[in-house]
């Protein structure tokens, strides 16, 4: 018949242009359009207007695995439909470990088995890695959800924080995920984040799949981590069903994983590892109804669709065009519209959907004001849906417009009122659960941000610099709380170091100081280096991370996590010098730094622009001392300019943002504009800060 000829021929022109594809792509120089590569194998990254082909981005030693899968691209089976699969079809997994133990790297493999492009737009790796910050610092900053197909299953996969700053994003993702794959370095073994999320996921009944990582490593010690990963579920409380839990052994950066330990396995790919996804990660709980509902994860703007809400479907379907309603967490209604947008996330590519079902993680845009914890469902739905709650910050920033004689001479600012700086502040708010602010009761048009620590809250004051905002920043003070006597209660971290021998004595010396206790000390996996686990208040460990690099030269390791809140330990006294404090307005000279080297280390070049009560330097003693470094040398016949050519300073200390915010102390600050740092005095003038000083002692 008719439609059988048609289709026999069009299979057959779709065979030759593979065909010719393939050719094409062994050439050097060959480049093939977008419109011509098959769906099934990604997408293809523009660069500069060009489209190369897909394989030329990968070394030639890949090319033939990348012919043989557009070969075979046309006869890929096991897709699933994104717009019929039901909930016994899919499986929603987060991916959680302690930082740097691969959990991105892993991602990007599962989506290449199932053969989705992890290209950046940079050419680049680590796909879920999309922010700047996160490209340029090989961290992952915000959590993201992505999908792909395995053998007629849906696996919505998450790909969390690893760094405890962030332990907010793990905590609220928990509630839209079915199972967990616990990643584990096989040298490192759990660390401190590890017992972080662990404890996290085994609070909701979770059995997790543990995936013992970096096998092929020299250095790695399986049987050991194996046990340590098992002690550790004993001692959160781990049910005997969730002890009963499955291994798999991986090679992330190879891209292969396997059930068995043994080296002789075979370890080609990572099916064993998706398979055993679809195996121990049940598939989602619905509710019993037919009225669509759902609890709001994530929110993100879009410049055509407005805000767009990301969440699990708890019960019913929805498709486009219906009318929905947002319910705050106490049922009220806040607001209503129609779906104007179904979406879920295919590798790095969003796809659109015409419907979506319950227990399906989706994306939708239509309503306005529905924000993180808000319930979106049908109109017959009154009562909204419960939402987890998140562990309390335990530091708190100010945020205040520049007030310094410098304030809006940088070029690139373009954000410096406080009304801007306030937008910006809530808005952040709204989408990171992990950060909550306030209007300050001590500063006037200034706001308190309170966070988990130091590097959460420099991440968000280095993406509004890079915005275009000024603004003045306060030092980091730390929320107390009361105990049921009235006692103080202060948050207190689990810290893991992990050091050279040599170099024991001077942490752990410097972490008493600091009020630390240690709870473990014992050989590291590495020949000649010890680990150390301690608990330290959260103050003790403020501006600790630059003096532990100088203290180990670069060579420590040192990763923290927070454990809850305990009676207050004690004052804290000496941790830091005084510091240098301009004394008059101009630019800095050569003569007059010179001349000051002995007083202490300096942070400025000559030719920088300097004020009155601007830190310009770290005194050698306790005690902050004002200097003159604006002086120049006052010229006689006697005496010629260039005598000052026998000078020379040694590079001053430039600090990063997220190291000055735990340095500065409480009566200092941080100008932060687009193009410069500088640390300065709350109080400017010399004499009302001797003032201030007499008033509090008083």
């Amino acid at each position: 018949p008719a439609p059988c000829i048609y289709k026999t021929a069009k299979m057959a022109r779709r065979c030759v242009a593979l065909a010719a594809l393939a050719v094409l792509a062994a050439s050097a120089d060959a480049f093939v359009a977008p419109s011509l590569v098959p769906r099934s194998l990604g997408r293809v990254s523009a660069v500069a207007g060009r489209a190369p082909a897909l394989a030329l981005r990968q070394p030639r030693t890949q090319r033939a695995s990348f012919l043989n899968r557009m070969v075979a691209a046309s006869a890929t089976e096991g897709e699933v439909d994104y717009d019929t699969v039901t909930a016994s079809k899919i499986r929603n997994v987060a991916i959680i470990a302690h930082v740097d133990h691969g959990k991105t790297t892993l991602v990007d493999k599962l989506l290449d088995e199932a053969e989705i492009s992890i290209s950046n737009d940079d050419g680049g790796d680590r796909l879920m890695d999309s922010g700047d910050l996160e490209r340029e610092r090989g961290i992952t900053i915000m959590s993201k959800v992505t999908s792909m197909s395995w053998k007629d299953t849906k696996l919505n996969i998450v790909d969390t924080p690893g760094h405890a700053d962030f332990g907010g994003e793990v905590e609220r993702v928990m509630s839209i995920v079915d199972g967990v794959c616990l990643l584990v370095d096989a040298t490192e073994g759990p660390m401190a984040q590890t017992k972080f999320v662990l404890m996290k996921a085994l609070a909701r009944g979770i059995k997790p799949l543990v995936v013992i990582n970096k096998v092929d490593r020299d250095t790695s010690r399986v049987d050991e981590v194996e046990g340590e990963v098992f002690d550790l579920m004993v001692n959160l409380g781990a049910t005997d069903e969730q002890l009963d839990y499955t291994t798999i052994y991986a090679s992330g950066r190879n891209g292969w994983a396997s059930k068995s330990s043994d080296p002789n396995a075979p370890r080609e790919n990572m099916g064993d590892l998706l398979d055993a996804v679809i195996e121990n990660i049940p598939a989602p709980k619905v509710l019993d109804r037919s009225s669509f509902s759902m609890v709001v994860t994530m929110i993100e703007g879009d410049a055509f669709l407005g805000r767009v809400c990301t969440g699990r479907i708890a019960s019913g379907s929805v498709k486009l065009g219906d009318t929905v309603q947002a319910l705050d967490n106490d049922g009220k209604k806040v607001d209503s519209g129609r779906i104007t947008k179904i979406m879920c996330r295919r590798g790095a590519v969003k796809m659109d959907l015409k419907v979506a079902s319950a227990g399906d993680i989706i994306q939708v845009a239509g309503i306005g004001k529905a924000t993180v914890g808000f319930t979106i469902a049908s109109p017959d739905v009154t009562e909204a849906l419960p939402a987890d709650k998140i562990d309390p910050p335990t530091l708190v920033m100010t945020f205040c417009p520049n007030d310094s004689p410098l304030a809006g001479k940088d070029k690139a600012s373009t954000k410096i009122t406080s009304q801007m700086i306030a937008k910006r502040l809530f808005d952040e708010a709204e989408t990171n659960v992990g950060i909550k602010v306030s209007a300050s009761t001590e500063r006037s048009e200034a706001y308190d941000v309170m966070g988990r620590g130091e590097l959460q809250l420099g991440i968000l004051v280095e993406n509004m610099r890079r915005e275009g905002f000024e603004l003045g920043v306060c030092p980091p003070k730390v929320l107390y709380q009361k105990g049921a006597d009235g006692s103080r209660l202060e948050p207190i971290e689990e810290v893991v170091v992990e050091v050279d021998d040599e170099f024991t004595g001077a942490v752990i010396n410097k972490l008493s100081e600091r009020k630390g206790v240690m709870t473990d000390m014992r050989p590291a996996a590495e020949t000649g280096r010890t680990r150390i686990s301690l608990e330290c208040p959260t103050r003790g460990l403020l501006g600790y991370r630059n003096i532990f690099f100088t203290d180990t030269k670069g060579s420590g390791i040192m990763t923290r996590a927070f454990k809850g809140y305990e009676p207050y330990k004690g004052d804290l006294e000496g941790i830091r010098k005084g510091v240098l404090v301009s004394m008059k307005t101009g630019t800095s000279t050569l003569y007059s730094l010179d001349k000051l080297q002995a007083r202490g280390v300096l942070f400025i070049h000559p030719g920088a622009e300097i004020y009155p009560g601007m830190i310009i330097g770290e005194h050698s003693r306790d005690n902050d001392l004002e200097v003159n470094c604006v002086e120049t040398k006052q010229l006689t016949n006697i005496r010629s300019a260039g005598a000052d050519a026998k000078a020379k300073l040694p590079p001053p200390i430039e600090y990063a943002l997220e190291e000055v915010i735990p340095y500065m102390q409480a009566d200092e600050m941080v100008e932060v504009t687009p193009s410069v740092l500088r640390m300065r005095k709350q109080i400017l003038d010399g004499g009302d800060r001797k003032k201030s000083t007499v008033s509090k002692g008083k």
